[in-house]
Protein backbone atom coordinates (compact mmCIF):
# COMPACT_ATOMS: atom_id res chain seq x y z
CA UNK A 1 0.00 0.00 0.00
CA UNK A 2 1.05 3.33 -0.71
CA UNK A 3 0.48 6.50 1.44
CA UNK A 4 -1.00 9.46 -0.08
CA UNK A 5 -2.70 12.69 0.10
CA UNK A 6 -5.86 12.52 -1.44
CA UNK A 7 -8.24 14.83 -2.73
CA UNK A 8 -11.83 13.49 -3.75
CA UNK A 9 -14.97 15.02 -4.88
CA UNK A 10 -17.71 12.56 -3.97
CA UNK A 11 -21.60 13.89 -4.99
CA UNK A 12 -19.96 17.30 -5.47
CA UNK A 13 -18.80 17.32 -1.76
CA UNK A 14 -14.71 18.10 -1.46
CA UNK A 15 -12.11 16.32 0.76
CA UNK A 16 -8.85 15.90 1.31
CA UNK A 17 -7.54 13.40 3.50
CA UNK A 18 -4.25 10.78 4.30
CA UNK A 19 -5.24 7.43 2.53
CA UNK A 20 -3.43 4.26 2.04
CA UNK A 21 -3.78 3.51 -1.97
CA UNK A 22 -3.04 0.18 -3.79
CA UNK A 23 0.34 0.00 -5.80
CA UNK A 24 -1.82 -0.52 -9.10
CA UNK A 25 -3.52 3.45 -8.64
CA UNK A 26 0.11 4.38 -9.87
CA UNK A 27 0.06 3.43 -13.20
CA UNK A 28 -0.66 4.80 -16.86
CA UNK A 29 2.52 6.91 -17.48
CA UNK A 30 5.95 6.07 -18.21
CA UNK A 31 8.57 6.44 -15.46
CA UNK A 32 7.09 4.94 -12.20
CA UNK A 33 9.45 7.14 -9.08
CA UNK A 34 9.74 6.12 -5.24
CA UNK A 35 9.00 9.20 -3.93
CA UNK A 36 11.16 11.12 -1.35
CA UNK A 37 10.33 14.26 -0.73
CA UNK A 38 7.83 16.88 -2.12
CA UNK A 39 6.80 20.49 -1.35
CA UNK A 40 3.62 22.21 0.25
CA UNK A 41 3.12 25.53 -1.71
CA UNK A 42 0.94 28.16 -2.06
CA UNK A 43 -0.66 26.16 -4.88
CA UNK A 44 -0.56 23.03 -3.20
CA UNK A 45 -2.50 24.64 -0.59
CA UNK A 46 -5.41 25.94 -2.33
CA UNK A 47 -5.71 22.80 -3.96
CA UNK A 48 -5.78 21.18 -0.44
CA UNK A 49 -8.30 23.31 1.23
CA UNK A 50 -10.82 24.07 -1.80
CA UNK A 51 -10.29 21.77 -4.57
CA UNK A 52 -11.10 24.88 -7.13
CA UNK A 53 -9.61 26.28 -9.18
CA UNK A 54 -6.12 24.18 -9.03
CA UNK A 55 -7.55 20.56 -9.44
CA UNK A 56 -8.61 19.60 -13.00
CA UNK A 57 -10.15 16.40 -11.89
CA UNK A 58 -10.92 14.01 -9.43
CA UNK A 59 -9.61 12.12 -7.28
CA UNK A 60 -6.24 13.91 -7.42
CA UNK A 61 -2.83 13.51 -5.34
CA UNK A 62 -1.88 17.06 -4.71
CA UNK A 63 1.65 18.04 -5.23
CA UNK A 64 3.38 20.40 -7.36
CA UNK A 65 6.76 19.40 -7.09
CA UNK A 66 9.02 15.80 -6.46
CA UNK A 67 12.03 14.77 -6.46
CA UNK A 68 13.05 10.49 -5.82
CA UNK A 69 14.27 7.54 -7.39
CA UNK A 70 13.55 6.08 -10.37
CA UNK A 71 11.69 2.35 -9.85
CA UNK A 72 10.79 1.39 -13.16
CA UNK A 73 10.75 2.83 -16.62
CA UNK A 74 9.89 2.74 -20.41
CA UNK A 75 11.59 5.33 -21.41
CA UNK A 76 14.88 4.51 -22.44
CA UNK A 77 16.50 8.01 -21.19
CA UNK A 78 15.73 6.54 -17.67
CA UNK A 79 17.07 3.39 -15.79
CA UNK A 80 16.09 2.36 -12.43
CA UNK A 81 18.04 3.87 -9.39
CA UNK A 82 18.29 7.37 -11.62
CA UNK A 83 17.79 10.25 -9.39
CA UNK A 84 15.29 12.60 -10.20
CA UNK A 85 13.18 15.76 -9.75
CA UNK A 86 9.73 17.28 -11.34
CA UNK A 87 8.69 20.84 -11.10
CA UNK A 88 5.30 21.99 -12.33
CA UNK A 89 4.12 20.10 -15.83
CA UNK A 90 0.74 19.40 -14.03
CA UNK A 91 1.71 17.62 -11.58
CA UNK A 92 -1.41 17.59 -8.43
CA UNK A 93 -3.55 19.60 -11.12
CA UNK A 94 -4.41 17.41 -14.36
CA UNK A 95 -2.41 13.97 -12.85
CA UNK A 96 -1.87 12.61 -9.56
CA UNK A 97 1.56 14.84 -7.78
CA UNK A 98 4.11 14.58 -5.42
CA UNK A 99 2.39 14.02 -2.12
CA UNK A 100 2.48 10.56 -2.34
CA UNK A 101 4.88 7.41 -1.95
CA UNK A 102 4.62 6.79 -5.27
CA UNK A 103 4.30 8.62 -8.90
CA UNK A 104 4.19 8.11 -12.49
CA UNK A 105 5.17 10.86 -14.62
CA UNK A 106 6.32 11.42 -18.00
CA UNK A 107 9.97 10.25 -19.04
CA UNK A 108 9.74 13.70 -21.05
CA UNK A 109 9.09 15.94 -17.95
CA UNK A 110 11.72 14.65 -15.62
CA UNK A 111 14.97 15.82 -14.87
CA UNK A 112 18.29 14.31 -13.65
CA UNK A 113 18.74 15.67 -9.98
CA UNK A 114 21.86 18.15 -9.73
CA UNK A 115 24.90 17.24 -7.76
CA UNK A 116 25.08 19.75 -5.96
CA UNK A 117 21.73 19.01 -4.24
CA UNK A 118 20.30 15.98 -2.30
CA UNK A 119 16.84 15.10 -3.10
CA UNK A 120 15.57 17.27 0.25
CA UNK A 121 17.56 20.11 -1.21
CA UNK A 122 16.17 20.26 -4.41
CA UNK A 123 12.64 19.95 -3.15
CA UNK A 124 13.65 22.39 -0.45
CA UNK A 125 14.23 24.80 -3.71
CA UNK A 126 10.96 23.02 -5.62
CA UNK A 127 9.11 25.73 -7.50
CA UNK A 128 9.71 28.45 -5.61
CA UNK A 129 13.27 28.73 -5.64
CA UNK A 130 13.09 27.43 -9.70
CA UNK A 131 10.67 30.03 -10.15
CA UNK A 132 12.86 32.99 -8.68
CA UNK A 133 15.41 31.97 -10.80
CA UNK A 134 13.12 32.23 -14.02
CA UNK A 135 11.57 35.64 -12.80
CA UNK A 136 15.27 37.08 -12.18
CA UNK A 137 16.38 35.56 -15.67
CA UNK A 138 13.99 37.35 -17.18
CA UNK A 139 14.89 40.80 -15.60
CA UNK A 140 18.19 40.28 -16.97
CA UNK A 141 16.89 39.27 -20.60
CA UNK A 142 15.06 42.77 -20.37
CA UNK A 143 18.06 44.41 -19.37
CA UNK A 144 18.14 44.88 -15.85
CA UNK A 145 21.60 44.89 -13.96
CA UNK A 146 22.54 45.88 -10.50
CA UNK A 147 24.46 49.26 -12.34
CA UNK A 148 20.32 50.15 -13.32
CA UNK A 149 19.38 50.74 -9.75
CA UNK A 150 17.06 48.94 -6.75
CA UNK A 151 14.66 45.64 -7.50
CA UNK A 152 11.69 45.28 -5.24
CA UNK A 153 10.12 41.65 -4.38
CA UNK A 154 6.73 41.83 -3.26
CA UNK A 155 5.50 38.80 -0.52
CA UNK A 156 9.19 38.34 0.14
CA UNK A 157 8.26 36.22 3.29
CA UNK A 158 6.83 34.04 1.01
CA UNK A 159 9.19 30.63 -1.06
CA UNK A 160 9.29 32.69 -4.25
CA UNK A 161 9.80 36.06 -2.53
CA UNK A 162 12.16 34.62 0.07
CA UNK A 163 14.36 33.02 -2.70
CA UNK A 164 13.97 35.82 -4.73
CA UNK A 165 15.67 38.23 -2.22
CA UNK A 166 18.62 35.87 -1.10
CA UNK A 167 19.13 35.55 -5.32
CA UNK A 168 19.03 38.90 -6.41
CA UNK A 169 21.37 39.59 -3.36
CA UNK A 170 23.82 36.75 -4.07
CA UNK A 171 23.98 38.49 -7.82
CA UNK A 172 25.22 41.85 -6.62
CA UNK A 173 21.54 43.22 -6.74
CA UNK A 174 20.41 46.11 -3.85
CA UNK A 175 16.72 44.93 -2.68
CA UNK A 176 14.00 45.75 -1.12
CA UNK A 177 11.40 43.75 0.42
CA UNK A 178 7.80 44.15 0.67
CA UNK A 179 6.46 42.06 3.54
CA UNK A 180 3.52 42.39 5.82
CA UNK A 181 4.78 40.04 8.68
CA UNK A 182 6.99 41.88 10.84
CA UNK A 183 8.40 39.14 12.75
CA UNK A 184 9.78 37.68 9.61
CA UNK A 185 11.67 41.24 8.46
CA UNK A 186 15.23 40.44 9.93
CA UNK A 187 15.52 37.29 8.44
CA UNK A 188 14.50 39.14 4.98
CA UNK A 189 17.61 41.04 6.35
CA UNK A 190 19.94 38.16 6.74
CA UNK A 191 18.86 36.95 3.36
CA UNK A 192 20.00 40.50 1.51
CA UNK A 193 17.26 43.04 1.52
CA UNK A 194 18.41 46.49 2.14
CA UNK A 195 15.86 47.83 2.69
CA UNK A 196 12.37 46.30 4.07
CA UNK A 197 8.62 48.00 3.00
CA UNK A 198 5.18 47.06 4.76
CA UNK A 199 2.87 45.46 2.15
CA UNK A 200 0.33 48.20 3.13
CA UNK A 201 2.46 50.92 1.22
CA UNK A 202 1.54 48.73 -2.03
CA UNK A 203 -1.56 46.59 -1.15
CA UNK A 204 -4.35 49.75 -1.66
CA UNK A 205 -5.75 51.85 -4.90
CA UNK A 206 -3.21 52.53 -7.39
CA UNK A 207 -2.44 55.86 -8.76
CA UNK A 208 -1.49 55.52 -12.41
CA UNK A 209 1.63 57.47 -11.68
CA UNK A 210 4.10 57.62 -8.63
CA UNK A 211 7.48 58.57 -7.55
CA UNK A 212 9.97 56.48 -9.53
CA UNK A 213 11.64 54.10 -7.35
CA UNK A 214 12.49 50.31 -8.47
CA UNK A 215 14.16 49.64 -11.91
CA UNK A 216 12.70 45.97 -11.45
CA UNK A 217 10.61 43.74 -9.82
CA UNK A 218 9.38 40.64 -8.73
CA UNK A 219 5.55 40.59 -7.84
CA UNK A 220 4.52 37.84 -6.33
CA UNK A 221 0.54 38.99 -4.76
CA UNK A 222 -1.01 40.83 -8.07
CA UNK A 223 -3.79 43.07 -7.99
CA UNK A 224 -3.40 46.52 -6.24
CA UNK A 225 0.43 45.53 -5.46
CA UNK A 226 1.06 44.59 -8.69
CA UNK A 227 -0.51 48.02 -10.57
CA UNK A 228 1.48 50.30 -7.75
CA UNK A 229 4.63 48.72 -8.78
CA UNK A 230 4.11 49.04 -12.39
CA UNK A 231 3.18 53.07 -11.20
CA UNK A 232 6.58 52.93 -9.22
CA UNK A 233 9.02 51.77 -11.59
CA UNK A 234 11.79 53.81 -13.49
CA UNK A 235 11.84 54.30 -17.59
CA UNK A 236 11.78 51.18 -19.04
CA UNK A 237 11.94 49.13 -15.40
CA UNK A 238 10.83 45.46 -15.95
CA UNK A 239 8.09 43.64 -13.37
CA UNK A 240 8.49 39.93 -13.49
CA UNK A 241 4.97 38.88 -12.00
CA UNK A 242 4.28 35.39 -10.47
CA UNK A 243 1.87 35.18 -8.06
CA UNK A 244 -1.81 35.98 -7.43
CA UNK A 245 -1.72 36.11 -3.43
CA UNK A 246 -3.75 39.66 -2.95
CA UNK A 247 -5.86 38.47 -6.26
CA UNK A 248 -5.87 37.64 -9.85
CA UNK A 249 -6.70 41.14 -10.83
CA UNK A 250 -5.17 43.82 -12.37
CA UNK A 251 -6.55 47.12 -11.93
CA UNK A 252 -3.29 49.43 -12.73
CA UNK A 253 -3.07 51.87 -15.55
CA UNK A 254 -1.82 52.34 -19.38
CA UNK A 255 0.14 54.91 -18.13
CA UNK A 256 3.46 53.43 -16.54
CA UNK A 257 3.70 51.53 -19.70
CA UNK A 258 3.24 54.09 -22.70
CA UNK A 259 4.76 57.17 -20.71
CA UNK A 260 8.05 55.00 -19.09
CA UNK A 261 7.83 52.46 -21.49
CA UNK A 262 7.58 49.70 -18.82
CA UNK A 263 7.87 46.00 -19.31
CA UNK A 264 5.40 43.18 -17.70
CA UNK A 265 6.97 40.08 -18.15
CA UNK A 266 4.41 36.83 -17.01
CA UNK A 267 6.14 33.74 -15.23
CA UNK A 268 4.92 30.55 -15.40
CA UNK A 269 7.22 28.05 -14.28
CA UNK A 270 4.39 25.26 -14.75
CA UNK A 271 4.91 24.91 -18.18
CA UNK A 272 8.32 26.18 -18.50
CA UNK A 273 10.27 24.44 -21.91
CA UNK A 274 12.97 22.02 -20.78
CA UNK A 275 15.90 24.41 -22.32
CA UNK A 276 14.81 27.00 -20.04
CA UNK A 277 14.65 24.90 -16.80
CA UNK A 278 18.06 23.59 -17.15
CA UNK A 279 19.30 26.79 -16.63
CA UNK A 280 17.95 27.71 -14.31
CA UNK A 281 18.50 24.66 -12.43
CA UNK A 282 22.24 24.98 -13.65
CA UNK A 283 22.12 28.29 -12.09
CA UNK A 284 20.67 27.45 -8.80
CA UNK A 285 23.59 24.30 -8.48
CA UNK A 286 26.13 26.83 -9.62
CA UNK A 287 25.06 30.38 -6.96
CA UNK A 288 23.11 28.92 -4.47
CA UNK A 289 24.52 27.77 -1.68
CA UNK A 290 22.96 24.26 -0.10
CA UNK A 291 23.34 25.68 3.49
CA UNK A 292 20.71 28.44 2.20
CA UNK A 293 18.45 25.80 1.06
CA UNK A 294 18.45 24.41 4.18
CA UNK A 295 18.04 27.01 6.19
CA UNK A 296 14.87 28.19 4.42
CA UNK A 297 13.04 24.89 5.16
CA UNK A 298 11.20 23.42 7.40
CA UNK A 299 10.09 19.82 7.54
CA UNK A 300 6.70 17.92 7.49
CA UNK A 301 5.38 14.60 7.16
CA UNK A 302 2.43 13.20 5.41
CA UNK A 303 0.23 13.82 8.14
CA UNK A 304 0.84 16.87 8.64
CA UNK A 305 0.19 18.29 4.98
CA UNK A 306 -3.16 19.33 5.31
CA UNK A 307 -3.31 21.19 8.95
CA UNK A 308 -0.29 23.07 7.43
CA UNK A 309 -2.07 23.89 3.98
CA UNK A 310 -4.54 25.77 6.17
CA UNK A 311 -2.14 27.49 7.72
CA UNK A 312 -0.40 28.54 4.67
CA UNK A 313 -3.60 30.41 3.61
CA UNK A 314 -4.00 31.77 6.82
CA UNK A 315 -0.35 33.21 6.61
CA UNK A 316 0.90 31.96 9.77
CA UNK A 317 3.30 30.13 7.83
CA UNK A 318 6.41 31.35 6.09
CA UNK A 319 9.51 30.51 4.02
CA UNK A 320 9.49 26.57 2.40
CA UNK A 321 7.90 23.59 3.47
CA UNK A 322 9.28 20.13 2.49
CA UNK A 323 7.13 16.75 2.97
CA UNK A 324 9.19 13.71 3.92
CA UNK A 325 6.54 11.32 2.40
CA UNK A 326 8.06 8.18 4.14
CA UNK A 327 8.19 9.97 7.68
Amino acid sequence: MVKAILLESPEGVFRARLAELDESAFAGREVLVDVSYSTLNYKDALAISRGAPVVRRFPMVPGIDLAGTVRESADPAWKPGDAVFVNGYGLGESHWGGLAQRACVEGRHLQRLPGAFTPRQAMAIGTAGFTAMLCIMALERHGITPERGEVLVTGASGGVGSYAVALLATRGYRVTASSGRPAEWSRLKALGAAEIMDRQELSAASRPLQRERWAAAIDTVGSHTLANVCAGLHPRGVVAACGMAQGLDFPGSMAPFILRGITLAGIDSAQAPMAERESAWGQLASVLPAALADGLTWEIGLKDVIQCAHDLLDGTLSGRIVVNVNA
